[in-house]
C-alpha cells in the first residue's frame, strides 16, 4: 500500500486550519502531520516534521508566508527540499504570486479553490509538476516569457523566475515530446491559438488539436497554461 501524502498546514485563521485539516484527514492517501498559525511555528514544523508538501498561507501575522519558504529554503543550503510548498491563499496580486515563487514555492492556489480541486494540487504538487490556479496562471506566464524581474512586497527588493529548474527539467526532458510538439509547445508560449498555429504549420486545427491533447497527456497538465509554465521553467522554451 503506497505511502500517504504527509501534509503540514500553517495558517492563522484557526476555523480555516481546523476545517482544512478535518477535510483533508478524510481524504484517502492523505496524513495530516501537523499545524502552526504562525510563521515561525511554521518554519519549525516544517524543519522537524520534514512533511512532504506544505500549505502555507501568505498573510501570516508574525513574518509572512513568503518571508517563511524564503527562510526554509535558505535553511537547506545547497540541499533538495523534502517538502514541496503550496500557497493557500486570497492574494492574487502580481507581486505577491511572482514573490512566492521566487521564494520557492511549487503551487499557488487561491482559498475560494473547491477541496476536489485543491486535492488535484495538492497530489500534482506531490509528483513535482507546478499547479498554478488558473485565476493567477496568466501572471506567471506572462512573467516567464519576459524572464524580467518583478516587484516583490518589499519594494526594495526585486525578484526573478529562474528559467531552469532541474525538477522541471527532468518531468519534461522525461516526457517524450516529439520534434513536432516541442515546436507547437513553442508557439503556444508564444500566445499562438490552435488555428494561428495550423496556418503556421499547414495543417489543419483538428490537427494541432489532437497535437495538443498529446502534449497534455505527456505532461500531465490540464490545460495549455499549465504546459507552457511548465516547458519555460524547465528552461525547454527559452
Amino acid at each position: 500500500m503506497a505511502q500517504p501524502i504527509r501534509i503540514a498546514i500553517v495558517e492563522d485563521h484557526e476555523l480555516t486550519r481546523i476545517g482544512l485539516e478535518a477535510a483533508l484527514q478524510r481524504r484517502d492517501g492523505i496524513e495530516v502531520v501537523g499545524d502552526a498559525a504562525n510563521g515561525y511555528q511554521g518554519l519549525n514544523l516544517l524543519k522537524t516534521k520534514k512533511p512532504d508538501l506544505a500549505i502555507v498561507d501568505i498573510g501570516l501575522p508574525d513574518i509572512d508566508g513568503i518571508e517563511m519558504i524564503r527562510l526554509f529554503r535558505e535553511s537547506l543550503g545547497e540541499a533538495p527540499s523534502p517538502t514541496k510548498i503550496l500557497m493557500l491563499t486570497m492574494h492574487k496580486g502580481e507581486d505577491s504570486v511572482m514573490a512566492a515563487f521566487a521564494a520557492g514555492a511549487d503551487a499557488y492556489c487561491m482559498k475560494d479553490i473547491n477541496m476536489d480541486k485543491l486535492e488535484e494540487a495538492i497530489r500534482s504538487t506531490y509528483e513535482g509538476n507546478p499547479w498554478i490556479d488558473p485565476t493567477i496562471a496568466s501572471i506567471v506566464l506572462q512573467q516567464l516569457r519576459q524572464n524580467t524581474p518583478s516587484s516583490a512586497v518589499d519594494k526594495d527588493k526585486t525578484i526573478q523566475i529562474k528559467g531552469l529548474e532541474g525538477d522541471y527539467a527532468e518531468i519534461v526532458g522525461s516526457a517524450g515530446l516529439t520534434d513536432r510538439e516541442i515546436e507547437i509547445l513553442q508557439l503556444i508560449v508564444r500566445g499562438s491559438s490552435n488555428a494561428e498555429i495550423a496556418a503556421q504549420l499547414f495543417v489543419t486545427v483538428g490537427t494541432i488539436k489532437t497535437h495538443v491533447r498529446h502534449i497534455l497527456n505527456k505532461l500531465c497538465v490540464d490545460d495549455r497554461t499549465h504546459a507552457a509554465v511548465l516547458a519555460l521553467r524547465a528552461g525547454l522554451i527559452e
